[in-house]
C-alpha cells in the first residue's frame, strides 16, 4: 500500500482485480494451494477498502500489494504456451490403455475412444496449438480421465447412458487465470465415465511442501 493509499479509503473493481491477478500468479508458483487461493480470492472480491485487500497478500512476495491501476490483460506464462502445431490428435484403447500427458502440444480436436479399456489425457504440461481447444472421449464400458491444470476454464458438454461425464471441476470456483486456454470436453460414455480433475503437477505439489516448510520453520 502507497503512500496515498489510505486503509479506510474505497478499493476500486481494478485494485481488487490486480490482487486477483497477484493470488493466480502465487498459485502458479506453488506458493498458495488451491484451498488457500480461494479462500482469499474470495475475500479479494468482498473487501471494500484497502486496508481489507492489504492483508490478502502480505506474506506474499515484492509486488503482492495493490496498487491502483488495471491487471494485465494476459497472462505471460499462459501465453508462452499457447501456439504451434498439435503432436497427437487421436488415442485409441480396446481391452488395454493409452496415456498421453507431459510435454505435448495439445490440437484444436482431439479424438479418444475406450472400448472395454481406458486412457488418461494428462494436459498439465501440455501446450495448446490454440486458445480453445476440444477434448472428445468416446468410452464404450470403460473410462478416461482428463486432467487440466489450474488456472484453465473447464466446459464439460459430454452425455452418458448407464455412465456419464464429471462436471464438478465447472462448478469448483477455481477463478480463470487471464490468457489461458478453454477445454470443452464432449464426446458420449455407455457403461463407462469420463472424469475431469484440476490438479497441480508433482513438481508444482514438491515446490509447494518446500515452501510451507520454510514457512513454518521461519516461524
Amino acid at each position: 500500500m502507497t503512500d496515498d493509499q489510505l486503509p479506510e479509503l474505497r478499493a476500486s473493481d481494478a485494485d481488487r482485480e490486480q490482487v486477483a491477478e497477484r493470488l493466480r500468479e502465487a498459485m502458479a508458483e506453488g506458493r498458495l494451494d488451491m484451498e488457500e487461493f480461494g479462500e482469499r480470492l474470495d475475500a479479494t472480491y468482498k473487501a471494500r477498502t484497502y486496508g481489507e485487500l492489504e492483508p490478502i497478500t502480505r506474506d506474499l512476495p515484492a509486488g503482492a500489494r495493490p496498487a491502483p491501476g488495471p491487471a494485465p490483460a494476459a497472462s505471460k506464462a499462459w501465453a508462452e504456451r499457447i501456439g504451434g502445431a498439435g503432436t497427437s490428435s487421436t488415442a485409441i484403447a480396446v481391452m488395454s490403455g493409452f496415456e498421453r500427458k507431459g510435454f505435448w502440444t495439445v490440437p484444436r480436436r482431439f479424438d479418444a475412444f475406450a472400448l472395454m479399456g481406458g486412457g488418461e489425457i494428462d494436459l498439465r504440461e501440455a501446450r495448446f496449438e490454440d486458445r480453445e481447444i476440444v477434448i472428445n472421449c468416446v468410452t464404450i464400458m470403460g473410462g478416461m480421465n482428463v486432467i487440466v491444470p489450474p488456472g484453465v476454464e473447464v466446459d464439460v458438454r459430454g452425455f452418458g447412458v448407464m455412465g456419464g461425464f464429471d462436471r464438478r471441476v465447472c462448478e469448483d470456483g477455481d477463478a480463470t487465470e487471464p490468457g489461458a486456454p478453454r477445454v470443452i470436453v464432449t464426446g458420449f460414455a455407455f457403461w463407462g465415465g469420463v472424469g475431469v480433475q484440476r490438479k497441480m503437477t508433482r513438481a508444482e505439489k514438491k515446490q509447494l511442501r518446500a515452501e510451507r516448510k520454510q514457512r513454518k520453520e521461519l516461524g
